[in-house]
């Protein structure tokens, strides 16, 4: 299975398959959410490369800052300077055939946990005061939300 992977990741210019098996890893989980590394391109001299990373539009600032502290990292993986700079390449979240962006190294979400019933029943107490009764609806939402972040 690895002499595959080493195949098909040359050809997209990855000599070391590593940079895409082991993104999250080398890139950090923060970096390695918005960010896949699709393309790297060597220029005529030979020497450094072109690292090319996909993003969506809104995540690009953020790549953006963090190039130099990126490229420091994947260069420690090669061991010597093999990246000289990286580009971002910026697609929509969904929509397009090609530009559908599934950055698999997402940990998924925690499912919602049900709110603690005394803490319901507080909110609901302080809230019975509200004529307007959407508003009401509303603060207990928000009362919620307030005490069961503090309590995590």
């Amino acid at each position: 299975m690895g002499e595959r992977i080493n195949a098909v990741s040359q050809q997209r210019g990855f000599a070391v398959s590593r940079l895409l098996t082991h993104w999250e890893e080398i890139a950090g989980s923060d970096i390695a959410s918005i960010s896949r590394p699709v393309e790297m391109s060597y220029g005529k001299s030979g020497f450094g490369a072109t690292l090319v990373l996909l993003t969506t539009g809104a995540n690009a600032p953020v790549l953006e800052m963090q190039k130099t502290k990126l490229r420091e990292k994947v260069n420690a993986v090669y061991g010597y300077n093999a990246i000289s700079s990286i580009r971002i390449t910026q697609t929509h979240a969904t929509g397009f055939a090609e530009g559908r962006v599934d950055f698999e190294h997402r940990k998924p979400k925690a499912a919602p946990q049900a709110p603690d019933p005394a803490v319901v029943q507080e909110v609901k107490a302080r809230a019975a005061a509200v004529g307007n009764e959407s508003l009401r609806l509303a603060l207990e939402a928000l009362g919620q939300n307030v005490l069961s972040k503090h309590k995590r």
